[in-house]
């Protein structure tokens, strides 16, 4: 590999620059860093995705059972402990849903939909009316 080097040093003309080893490393650390960088804000989650029609269902529906919650918590039907846990249920969902949609190119299947609205099902029922 010196010798490679001493050769290339040879046959350059007076003035014109060498890119070294370390410029090569450089220059593709660059290029990486850069790929690296357009990758993430392309998988980072746009309003469009977050809106989706089932996904935009789903958050609407535990918006509303977190309003259902603090009003009853409010009118005194459900305790701040009860309501902690409830709260503490739609989170999980909540989580659940942006799992799913990360995998999913920012979107939900059906099933999932299914499966998330069962879950929500069953924390309506535990809010009082």
């Amino acid at each position: 590999m010196l010798l490679t080097v001493l050769e290339n040093t040879a046959s350059r003309q007076p003035g014109e620059a060498a890119m070294t080893l370390v410029n090569r490393f450089s220059v593709i650390a660059i290029a990486l860093a850069a790929l690296g960088t357009s990758m993430t804000t392309a998988s980072a989650e746009t309003y469009w995705q977050a809106a989706h029609p089932r996904r935009a269902e789903v958050n609407e529906r535990l918006a509303y059972q977190n309003y259902r919650i603090n009003r009853g918590v409010a009118e005194g039907r459900i305790s701040p402990y009860e309501a902690r846990r409830l709260h503490a249920e739609n989170r999980i969902i909540r989580h659940e849903e942006r799992f799913m949609a990360r995998f999913n190119g920012g979107h939900i299947s059906r099933a999932e939909q299914r499966a998330l609205n069962q879950q929500e099902n069953a924390v309506s029922r535990q809010i009082a009316r």
